[in-house]
């Protein structure tokens, strides 16, 4: 029985069933009196011996789990896991420790009603596979796939075109994870009904009460995510690859941060922004399948790292808490108003570098480098930046200043094989830094890719900043404004590492899965 034979065939109380305290009394089974798991399970953070298990319930609940290196679930373990109540919005989500390094796992959840413990859940069934331990000989290929933007610009759940196929496309090439590259809703985006095509034709969205206007309360930044696991292609992914979420902007509100002025906006009555933000967080950090961080850290910390192997380190960054107003963006020295990561979060990145091991390091990004992101206009008339760029094509200025420390640093440290990936720009492009075409040049070249969007409004191409000496060696956008997804222009890279050779392959591909682009990568040696 392979993981898919094993995800169509979960029985629907084997779980629970021989636990003796339970089993005792007869099980109550019908339907409509059992606990519901509607949005799914998923899976997340993986690492060699853990991972994180997520589901959501319809009402209390307890979350029980069996897990199994065998899809038969032969000598499987199971693990009692947390209550879900109100106050997650009945989410639950069990950290799997001591698992066996770089094995399959194969799991089922049940959820145990709290109001009769008799009374169980069907069993879902769900599958990952982990990554290699560190300091341990490269046996196994890796692959792993990356992409952003969910269901932005009113492209919602078009049922009759098949949902979110994307997601579809992702699980077919049996990824080892997916990086969601930030904005994995659009909080700020209202879903209507019908939106009108071009051809004269209608694109017709499955709408809920809390997509129909931007989120403010709790309750409509949870129903944001709670929409987009109503589709079927994204919980069938879910339930199949392990998820490595950061964020960006739209999980609270477009070009975010602590600083925005919401005081024009008449679709906002909360007018708040630190009161939107906090509920944002709640709500991204509930249905995320992220690993909360513990102790002294800080406790909704998104920015991380994650060993993925002997080949592979992953550098999860927070482009979006720490930054400093979106400004004019040319200040000549490091301020508050410049801050884009802010100083621990690069100092947390140089080390983290500095320490790996891997062959390949990977920064997940959720904004481009070098690519102009406008963000309107300020009281003096001046452009202002939403991402690092700052249309001038000199010497660092502004946000540049503080990832022209970092990339001197990196080449300072002789750290090699840094790849970055992102997406937020509504298109797909391979980018290449040459320190020989750059006007800051103290840095060792280095490859960044571009994807992204998975269901929302292709824009781009956006043009380039030349402080860093980007050269774009790929591009693909759509020629419209918001295209829909009907025109085929939503994309997401598939990377490929070769445990034999240790070469890296990116392949940007688009919905239907056809490859666009690729560029292999060979490994330079310390």
């Amino acid at each position: 029985m392979d993981r898919r034979d094993f995800l169509l065939s979960a029985s629907t109380t084997s779980l629970l069933a021989s636990t003796t305290a339970l089993a005792a009394t007869p099980l109550i089974t019908s339907d409509a009196m059992r606990p519901q798991m509607a949005h799914g399970v998923q899976s997340g953070d993986p690492q060699s011996d853990s991972a994180i298990i997520w589901t959501r319930s319809d009402r209390p609940a307890r979350m029980w789990l069996d897990w199994s290196t065998t899809a038969s679930m032969a000598n499987a373990t199971r693990v009692r896991g947390p209550y879900m109540l109100e106050d997650s919005d009945y989410t639950g989500r069990l950290d799997l420790r001591g698992l066996p390094e770089g094995q399959e796992i194969f799991y089922r959840v049940v959820l145990q009603d709290l109001h009769n413990e008799r009374v169980l859940s069907d069993a879902l069934p769900g599958h990952l596979r982990l990554p290699a331990a560190l300091g341990t000989k490269a046996t196994r290929n890796v692959r792993f796939a990356w992409s952003g933007d969910t269901v932005g610009q009113g492209w919602g759940i078009n049922e009759a075109w098949g949902g979110m196929k994307i997601y579809e496309q992702i699980r077919q090439v049996r990824p080892d994870f997916f990086l969601h590259s930030g904005d994995t809703i659009y909080a700020d985006s209202p879903i209507t009904a019908q939106v009108k095509l071009a051809d004269g034709s209608y694109w017709n969205n499955v709408v809920t009460e809390e997509v129909s206007k931007v989120a403010e309360t709790l309750n409509e930044f949870r129903g944001r995510y709670r929409y987009n696991l109503m589709d079927a292609n994204v919980r069938r992914m879910s339930a199949e690859v392990p998820q490595i979420w950061q964020w960006d902007d739209h999980e609270v509100n477009n070009n975010w941060s602590d600083s925005k002025d919401l005081s024009d906006d008449k679709r906002y009555t909360e007018k708040n922004m630190p009161l939107l933000t906090a509920r944002a967080a709640k709500a991204f950090m509930e249905y995320a399948p992220l690993r909360h961080t513990a102790g002294d850290v800080e406790s909704q910390r998104v920015y991380r790292y994650l060993p993925q192997g002997p080949l592979l380190d992953l550098f999860v960054l927070d482009m979006r808490s720490y930054r400093g107003p979106n400004s004019h963006n040319l200040q000549t020295t490091e301020t508050e108003e410049s801050a884009f990561m802010g100083r621990p979060q690069v100092a947390w990145l140089l080390e983290s570098l500095k320490r790996s091991k891997a062959t390949w390091k990977v920064i997940a990004a959720d904004m481009p480098i070098s690519l102009h992101v406008g963000d309107g206009k300020d009281a003096q008339g001046r452009d202002k930046w939403e991402a690092i760029a700052n249309g001038d094509d000199g010497g660092p200025l502004g946000r540049e200043i503080e990832i022209a420390r970092l990339l001197q640093g990196i080449k300072k440290a002789n750290i090699h094989n840094v790849v970055w990936l992102t997406a937020d720009v509504h298109y797909t492009a391979a980018h290449y830094f040459d320190p020989n075409k750059a006007k800051f040049s103290d840095f060792a070249p280095f490859w960044e890719f571009v994807s992204g969007p998975l269901n929302a409004g292709g824009f781009g191409p956006n043009k380039v900043d030349a402080t860093f000496g980007m050269q774009v060696m790929y591009q693909k956008a759509p020629n419209e404004v918001n295209a829909p997804p009907t025109n085929g222009m939503q994309f997401f890279g598939q990377v490929d590492i070769d445990a034999k050779s240790k070469a890296l392959t990116v392949t940007l591909k688009d919905i239907a899965g056809a490859a666009l682009y690729t560029k292999t990568l060979e490994p330079q040696r310390v």
